[in-house]
């Protein structure tokens, strides 16, 4: 590995756009290339030219479906941007790619606020500690308001927003900001190719002051050294102020607001130097595992956290955390074991690539040549491993069944998924034991066709695909307590014996499986304890309801026996695997089926017909609010019930209805369904 001095990484941001469909995620990154000089012409996604929309999928669809990666630069500062997709059925790739981000922007909705896939992601982005700005757009929309929406993020997100802007006129009149830090007004004129600036407006000045006032104050409560200054001066200077919001967005205890309209080229200027002015850059954030610092001259440590194959070839993207890699250099791949060369390294503009020799600490790039490298693999020097915590990939819910049209494309099919699921780890390819068919199992309904399309497009397949279908889970309602198994066997040789008395009784929601050991006096010695638990972990996998998975167990070890010589951990794990099988027959059960929180927007006058809909899908409402003649109704509803319902919704509503959803968890099935 090459370890000669680099530039400090204090002048780089990795950062993500994270945001609700249609919130205008990619349309703020579009600005970004256009106004860096990354790009030469401003993509649009209604005219399918956007850069890191790609895919023919997502310009067809007009969302992003894919997390793709591109890098500019801005004010001497390096930016390497993750456009992640809003749907929740991609919310995996938002989790992949936020593992690897030092900050993030979170675009809302000037007129909606914080919407469900809002919280979705910032709840993902509060897990890994990501440091966030807020850019509220859309100012230009009609019922535009950016009080409500900070109010919103307050309300529904329990964060502390603090306003740094100040809206020049309202909705379609919203031509520019006042930057409530410098006291400077920046105003944008139709096809301007950029701002002006100077003094805020005297009809705007006296409301500037008092919520410069009000920005001065909240502050000051939430950081010790701006409180010093505030009391000592009864106000704070510009460059005290800047370092305050700066800590505190490090620290999380609060978020920096800023406004504007992306697709009008308004206010984007600005929240590039709010990106430069306060979000981390890699030397800010801690060592990653405690251990690995963001140093160029460290041992090599990357985390590969997506997998892509193109037509030149496998491409991993990595995370480079320490160190530097140059083209040629031979990594390792602690997860799986093995030595990998270094081909290419690449600085990736979403589908378009450019070859550089080497890649140091806080880059993201693209290397060609790990062939054994997925998403969540660490690489780094042979002579220094380490391994990195891997990215968490969400449970599948829905299943549906593929199988090659033509027998002859069926060994094609089985190659095409198994570089589907390498790509996607949030994809789970299976083989059905009763039927014998192909399953494939995703996120939601919308991330099964994308997939099924993309074997059709990028593979030549022609595919006949299953209804789809839920994945259900199994609970124990009421269990059982002194559960005996005795397992003995004696074929010739030493034989197995294991003997072992368990309890099985349901947990609390959102605990999936308790062990616990009651035995004394060493009847059972430790490791054998060890392997019961392995056992009835593998007696989860199929439930006595209808082989779906087990969870919400708590099982106690309270007795057992050995055998001087017989006995084994192997003799042990399968005692436990059929104790709790047994014990799973013996108890009450009760079948669980996934649900979803779905916020579906109508005309007013469509709204009864919506209420009768849902109630008809066994939907429950929870909330429901009218807004300038446009009803939101919120609901919990079976997943199993929203098959189709897109299509349905439209035809209630001419059109004008829409509706989005995210995982609620699993909830007890009606009995007719159990049975």
């Amino acid at each position: 590995m090459r370890t000669q001095p680099q530039p400090l990484t204090a002048r780089v941001r990795n950062l993500g756009i994270l945001a609700h469909v249609d919130a205008g995620k990619t349309t703020v990154t579009e600005r970004f290339l256009y106004l860096t000089g990354a790009t030469h012409k401003r993509g649009e996604v209604h005219d399918g030219t956007t850069v890191t929309d790609f895919d023919p999928q997502e310009r067809d669809r007009g969302i992003t479906i894919f997390a793709a990666a591109v890098s500019c630069d801005w004010a001497g500062h390096r930016i390497n941007l993750i456009d992640t997709p809003g749907h929740v059925d991609f919310s995996d790739e938002v989790e992949r790619s936020l593992r690897v981000l030092d900050g993030a922007v979170a675009v809302f909705d000037a007129v909606a606020g914080v919407e469900p896939q809002s919280e979705t992601v910032w709840r993902q982005a509060d897990r890994h500690g990501v440091p966030r700005l807020a850019f509220v757009n859309k100012m230009d929309r009609a019922g535009a308001d950016l009080d409500a929406a900070v109010e919103s993020i307050r309300t529904r997100l329990g964060a502390v927003p603090l306003p740094v802007q100040l809206p020049i006129g309202r909705e379609d009149g919203f031509t520019g900001v006042v930057d409530l830090v410098g006291m400077r007004a920046y105003v944008w004129a139709d096809g301007a190719g950029t701002y002006t600036e100077g003094p805020v407006p005297d009809a705007l000045l006296d409301e500037a002051r008092h919520r410069r006032r009000r920005l001065e104050e909240s502050v000051a409560e939430l950081h010790p050294g701006a409180l010093e200054e505030f009391c000592a001066h009864a106000e704070l200077s510009p460059g005290t102020l800047t370092g305050a919001l700066r800590d505190l967005t490090l620290s999380g205890d609060a978020v920096v607001v800023l406004c504007g309209s992306a697709y009008r080229d308004r206010g984007v200027e600005p929240l590039l130097d709010a990106v430069v002015a306060y979000l981390p850059a890699p030397s800010d954030m801690p060592p990653v595992r405690g251990e690995v610092p963001a140093d160029p001259t460290a041992p090599f440590t990357a985390l590969a956290f997506k997998v892509s194959a193109t037509a030149t070839g496998r491409m991993t993207y990595v995370r480079v955390y320490a160190g530097t890699i140059g083209k040629g250099d031979t990594v390792l791949d602690t997860t799986a074991g093995r030595t990998e060369r270094v081909a290419r390294i690449l600085r990736v503009q979403a589908d378009r690539a450019t070859e550089v020799d080497v890649a140091r600490a806080g880059d993201i790039v693209a290397v060609v040549g790990p062939k054994g490298a997925r998403a969540g693999s660490t690489l780094c020097a042979p002579d220094a491993p380490v391994v990195l915590e891997p990215p968490t990939t969400a449970d599948p819910v829905v299943s549906v069944s593929v199988e090659a049209r033509r027998s002859a494309d069926t060994g094609r099919l089985a190659t095409a998924l198994a570089r589907l699921s390498e790509e996607d780890p949030s994809l789970v390819v299976r083989s059905d034991p009763e039927t014998g068919q192909t399953v494939l199992s995703g996120l939601g309904e919308l991330h099964l066709e994308v997939a099924v399309e993309k074997l059709r497009r990028d593979r030549g397949l022609e595919v006949a695909v299953g209804r789809p279908r839920v994945a259900y889970r199994e609970t124990v309602a009421k269990g059982v307590t002194g559960l005996l198994h005795r397992h003995v066997k004696q074929d010739g040789g030493a034989g197995q014996f294991a003997h072992v008395v368990i309890d099985v009784e349901p947990v609390p929601e959102g605990e999936e499986f308790v062990f616990a050991s009651a035995v004394t006096g060493g009847r059972v010695p430790q490791e054998y304890v060890r392997a019961v638990e392995a056992g009835c972990r593998d007696a989860l996998v199929e439930g006595p309801l209808g082989g779906h998975p087990v969870t919400g167990v708590r099982v106690t070890l309270t007795d057992g026996a050995t055998h001087p010589k017989d006995s084994s951990e192997m003799a042990f794990r399968t005692a436990g695997r059929f104790a709790l099988r047994e014990a799973l027959r013996a108890s009450a059960m009760t079948l669980l089926e996934p649900v979803a929180d779905v916020t579906v927007t109508v005309p007013a006058e469509s709204v009864g017909a919506v209420l009768g809909d849902l109630a008809a899908r066994r939907g429950r409402v929870t909330d429901q609010t009218t807004r300038s003649g446009t009803a939101v109704v919120e609901a919990t509803v079976p997943l199993a019930e929203l098959f189709g319902y897109a299509s349905r919704l439209r035809g209630r509503t001419q059109g004008r209805g829409t509706f989005t959803t995210r995982p609620a968890g699993y909830a007890p099935a009606p009995q007719g369904r159990t049975e």
